[in-house]
């Protein structure tokens, strides 16, 4: 194993591509034998090159600053090379030509963390977390170019006090088109896909310590709005005088009983629905969100939904089970909706995917693990937050437990009555 490393520096100049008696100046480092050439990005008359020596020839002032000028290239590419073997590190004069660049990996940038980040997830997350991070990434641009006034810093720059500092200028900052500040939890998410860029370069080794380390998220509580039992059967059975609410009504009832979110809906075919081990017909499918597989067993309601549908023209030119309409008309329209069915709540898609979690499923009695199996969680723990807004299952769970400790009661009683009567 060789225990002794070569290594020298020369400077020369490019004479065979100069341009009106101007060269460009480079450095040719070697070690063991192999060697790089580093551009200078500097042109010197031809006139001033003594080839020989390696050096400006005379003493005019322009001489002694293109000499002054290598010797402090010299000393920079020394260091580099000291350093290496200081940490150790094995020496090849492509890693220190890397290193005299900047473009090593201890001084890899935030926007070098991002735009690697961005490459690895452009191809394996869902479009909406993608989109998620592109706007994220773009609060932290506004950020550095408004709070630090730069377009960059070294992921070694980031500190605590960086973290800090971002947190206040998004709780301060206000969207374009929105009315307010953006609330406290969405502050938290955009920190945290921050916290997952930069801790994959900490696993990259782009940073050797972990800016997120004594920063904890704090997330406030909010309940997960829901259509009571009332309140969809209105949905169902209102009439709605124009077809494109209909249809709309139709879509957000459809996904009252089956769970199924919008993105998802929206790509089902007939080749979604598959006979179950029942014997009935049960939609089999894929969360685009999380990749995992969905296995819902077709209520009536939704069974009758599909059937009206199965002709209808817009269908027979998509191919799909339902009429197809972006998330933000449907999202539109169903204000209409809750208007006509006198519904005060904030009418959202997604409100339907809780409806199904609680006033469908979890306030029937189906046991929580089955609802989270439907809903395509991966943990279960997602599924107990809509548990814990279910006052009416709470109250009837309470109701059948009295029962129960009143049964036992009697029964206590009357055997204890026995007792008395046989001595």
């Amino acid at each position: 194993m060789r225990t002794k490393t070569t290594f020298s520096i020369l400077f020369w100049l490019d004479n065979q591509n100069n341009q009106h008696e101007l060269a460009l100046l480079y450095a040719r480092v070697s070690v063991n034998q192999k060697r790089v050439n580093i551009s200078l990005k500097r042109k010197i008359p031809i006139s001033l090159w003594d080839s020989k020596k390696k050096k400006a020839k005379g003493n005019t002032a322009e001489a002694r600053q293109i000499n002054l000028y290598l010797d402090q290239v010299h000393t920079q590419l020394f260091q580099c090379y000291q350093e290496l073997k200081f940490k150790n590190q094995l020496v090849t004069a492509s890693l220190i030509k890397a290193i005299f660049l900047g473009e090593s990996e201890d001084n890899k940038s935030l926007n070098d963390a991002i735009e690697y980040h961005s490459s690895k997830i452009k191809n394996t997350l869902a479009a909406g977390t993608v989109r998620n991070f592109a706007i994220t990434q773009g609060y932290i641009t506004n950020f550095l170019q408004k709070k630090l006034n730069t377009l960059d810093v070294f992921l070694h720059q980031l500190d605590y006090k960086f973290v800090c500092d971002f947190e206040s200028f998004l709780n301060g900052y206000y969207p374009t088109g929105h009315p307010k500040a953006m609330g406290h939890n969405t502050v938290m998410k955009h920190i945290q896909r921050l916290r997952k860029i930069v801790t994959l370069a900490y696993h990259l080794e782009w940073i050797h310590k972990d800016p997120f380390v004594r920063w904890k998220p704090t997330f406030e509580k909010t309940e997960r709005e829901f259509l009571s039992a009332n309140e969809l059967s209105n949905i169902e059975t209102s009439n709605m005088r124009v077809e494109r609410l209909g249809r709309v009504r139709d879509l957000f009832v459809f996904s009252c009983y089956t769970g199924i979110s919008y993105i998802d809906l929206m790509q089902l075919n007939r080749n979604c629905i598959h006979k179950g081990i029942d014997g009935n017909n049960w939609i089999i499918t894929k969360r685009q969100k999380t990749k995992t597989s969905v296995k819902v067993p077709l209520l009536p309601k939704a069974q009758e939904l599909i059937d009206q549908y199965e002709n209808h023209p817009m269908t027979y030119m998509t191919e799909t089970l339902f009429p197809v309409i972006t998330n933000e008309k449907l999202n539109v329209y169903l204000k209409e909706v809750a208007e006509i069915c006198g519904i005060q709540k904030n009418l959202t898609f997604h409100m339907a995917r809780h409806t199904f979690a609680t006033t469908v499923t979890l306030t029937n009695g189906v046991p929580i693990e089955t609802v989270s199996k439907l809903l395509g969680h991966t943990k279960l723990t997602t599924t107990q937050i809509y548990a814990k807004v279910i006052e009416r299952k709470v109250s009837d769970d309470m109701i059948t437990l009295k029962a129960v400790l009143s049964r036992k009661q009697e029964n206590n009683n009357l055997n204890d009555s026995k007792s008395v009567s046989s001595e």
